[in-house]
């Protein structure tokens, strides 16, 4: 069996390996073995009799807790198993605190140890009280604004008549004494900037690639404004609409579904991790359109959970359960399959979502056979003409090109030529008339 998330190899025993056993007690729990290699075959330890006294006492005279250590032989050779159970309370190895993440063992620093020890205190960063908040730091039209999307998607009642106080109690943003709580703030803050620098989303619209900075925006507020605002700087500034008409009836097409850029500034607002520094970051090109957010995935959420059905493990559970209430997200872990269906429905490709720098960088990308698309490359109209007959009938030979075009061979063969040289279509077939051309992808 290879090393995983629960299970780690050693040939031999080194004390530095006392940090995997903290990394163990402070995720899931998990085992070391002593004398296997990296596949797991037995190779032996020769010292195991004085291991088997050692280990079990350094790591509670250093770590304060208990491991079972067990030894086994086979074929001759023996090894040693190290049980470590999971604790409930944070462990420290010589003052610094380890945590195992599927294969590998990191050590928690800065943002992320406040975040665990938060975690393990058994509160998120949004459920801790900010002193020094009062009242008058919370927005009276975000909060408005907030309760009545509550009420139309029915998640929140008994609000009428209720001041203020009563209405950021009955949404659990206060603590038993009567303190503002962080989460307060980040939703419906006067100026959140006075107690948290992070509660900004900047967009950026850029050539080529990311050195390419042609204008720049920077929104800051809390979640209710940031929402609306941010799409509509969108609309406003950054996206162009394909206009047509039906009729005397003007039809607006956007270059991405709305649905699918407000699920991504949600996901991004929601689930982000505030104790980090940076800000939610939007790049618009000419092809694609990104949001990276800090903050990586939960334990026990992969990149694939992303794209099928999965729990919903929210890092900033106070905020996502007040979002949940205004009807802004489902508390199902849809919001990435809401991206992908919506981009599928629109004809868009698959987004794309990785894990980058940190945080979390999702990706849509245009149609990269629409009209638009292909007069952005510098199309003629005889060569978009062509591809919209490829789109519909599968191919397209030469005497078709010119038959649709009204052109002669030379120019057919120049246009198809150029074509293939883009990368959008290939050409199969055997010389002559069988030749054809295909989308490149098929």
């Amino acid at each position: 069996m290879p090393e995983q998330q629960n299970i780690e190899y050693k040939q031999s025993w080194h004390d530095d390996y006392l940090k995997w056993v903290c990394g163990f007690a402070n995720a899931q729990g998990g085992v070391i073995f002593i004398g296997k290699d990296d596949n797991g075959n037995v190779v032996g330890v020769a010292d195991y009799k004085k291991l088997m006294d050692e280990i079990p006492n350094k790591v509670k005279d250093l770590m304060g807790i208990l491991v079972d250590v067990n030894l086994h032989e086979e074929k001759g050779l023996y090894y040693l198993e190290i049980i470590t159970q999971p604790y409930a309370v944070p462990i420290s190895l010589r003052g610094r605190y380890y945590y195992r993440s599927g294969s590998t063992k990191q050590e928690l620093i800065g943002a992320a140890l406040t975040d665990y020890l938060l975690r393990k205190s058994g509160k998120t960063w949004d459920e801790v009280s900010e002193p020094t908040a009062t009242l008058d730091d919370i927005d009276d039209a975000s909060l408005k604004s907030y309760i009545a999307a509550s009420l139309h998607a029915g998640r929140i009642a008994d609000v009428d008549g209720l001041s203020k106080a009563d209405l950021i109690a009955k949404l659990r943003l206060t603590d038993d004494n009567g303190n503002i709580k962080r989460a307060a703030i980040v939703l419906f803050g006067k100026k959140p900037a006075k107690f948290f620098n992070n509660c900004v989303v900047k967009i950026g619209r850029f050539g080529k690639d990311s050195s390419d900075l042609r204008f720049q925006e920077a929104v800051e507020g809390n979640i209710v404004y940031l929402l609306k605002e941010v799409l509509e700087q969108l609309n406003r500034k950054f996206l162009t609409r394909a206009i047509s008409f039906e009729g005397i009836q003007r039809i607006e097409k956007g270059e991405y579904p709305i649905a699918a850029l407000r699920e991504m500034l949600l996901n991004a607002l929601v689930h982000r991790n505030y104790l980090g520094s940076s800000v939610v970051q939007m790049r618009m090109f000419d092809n694609h359109f990104n949001i990276w957010n800090e903050g990586e995935l939960p334990a026990g959420i992969s990149l694939d959970s992303l794209k099928r059905q999965h729990p919903s493990r929210p890092r900033n559970l106070l905020i996502a359960d007040v979002c949940f209430k205004g009807g802004y997200i489902d508390a199902w872990g849809s919001g990435t399959l809401k991206i992908i269906s919506t981009c599928k429905e629109a004809g868009l490709p698959d987004p794309e979502i990785i894990e980058q720098d940190g945080g979390i960088l999702v990706t849509l990308f245009k149609n990269k056979y629409s009209k638009e698309q292909l007069q952005i490359l510098g199309l003629n109209e005889r060569q978009v003409k062509a591809v919209e007959y490829v789109l519909e009938n599968k191919s397209i030979k030469s005497a078709k090109y010119q038959e649709i075009n009204a052109v002669g061979r030379t120019v057919a063969a120049e246009d198809l030529k150029r074509l293939v040289d883009l990368g959008i279509l290939k050409q199969v077939g055997e010389k002559g008339r069988g030749i054809r051309y295909i989308l490149s992808e098929q």
